[in-house]
């Protein structure tokens, strides 16, 4: 049931956004704003990234750069964010995820798109919540990866067939979203909203306690009555349904 409301309101989310990006973009193009695409990819693996990179090989139309790690990452977004993100999630130093938000937040125009053999769907939830505006699977690549850039520039949000698959599903067999609207129905703590919002920004439990004064030790038990309380198992879980019920903001 949980994952069946998160599935239906992140389609009515995600397709809300996309119609304001899309009349953006056009009228950026009726305008004549539009420019070469500057694109990062950051991917771990060389060959797959160059096969990206190869994709967007029209110079007249892209300006590509590409990180292994999220300290070349880093490196390269110093000088400035570019149009397009196009990340992995597992990287050798990090997390993808961890990237995501940081560019969501400091950046609004950059277009995020996830590019992963992760397609469960706490990965694709949780990157949606944290700001990515596509998601595709590894093995959907990558013939047509130019045509899938300039789509997330006009506002459109490219998905594999089998992440869009699951969302109909689920969307679907929804039943009654509006039932589950109610803020903070599990009743939890001043406290435990707390350490809910440092989950969701994606603190450690030794980071948690000295931000809130408290023993390290604390932090899993009052993590595992917010799991209790909220009837999840997972940080995404925990951490989407607490956005849906307007106990933390992203």
């Amino acid at each position: 049931m949980f994952m069946a409301v998160a599935v239906t309101a992140i389609a009515q989310y995600w397709l809300r956004r996309s119609r304001r990006r899309k009349a953006s973009a056009v009228l950026e193009v009726q305008t004549g704003k539009a420019d070469r695409i500057s694109v990062l990819i950051v991917e771990d693996d060389a060959p797959t990234r160059q096969r990206i990179a190869d994709g967007l090989s029209d110079a007249s139309a892209f300006d590509v750069s590409q990180a292994g790690t999220l300290a070349e990452t880093h490196r390269l977004l110093a000088a400035g964010y570019p149009n397009v993100l196009l990340t992995d999630l597992q990287l050798p130093d990090g997390h993808g995820m961890d990237l995501i938000r940081e560019v969501r937040q400091r950046s609004q125009a950059t277009e995020i798109m996830v590019i992963s053999i992760l397609g469960d769907e706490e990965s694709v939830i949780s990157a949606i919540l944290l700001g990515a505006n596509g998601y595709l699977l590894k093995d959907a690549l990558l013939a047509d990866i130019a045509d899938t850039v300039r789509d997330l520039m006009r506002g459109h949000s490219p998905i594999s067939a089998s992440i869009a698959r699951f969302i109909v599903k689920r969307t679907q067999g929804a039943k009654d979203p509006a039932a589950r609207s109610d803020l903070n129905t599990a009743k939890l703590t001043a406290r435990e909203i707390d350490i809910l919002w440092g989950i969701a920004k994606g603190f450690s439990y030794s980071d948690i306690a000295d931000y809130l004064g408290i023993s390290r030790q604390t932090v899993p038990g009052y993590i595992k009555n917010i799991y209790r309380k909220l009837e999840v198992n997972t940080r995404g879980e925990a951490v989407f349904e607490a956005v849906q019920q307007g106990l933390i903001k992203l």
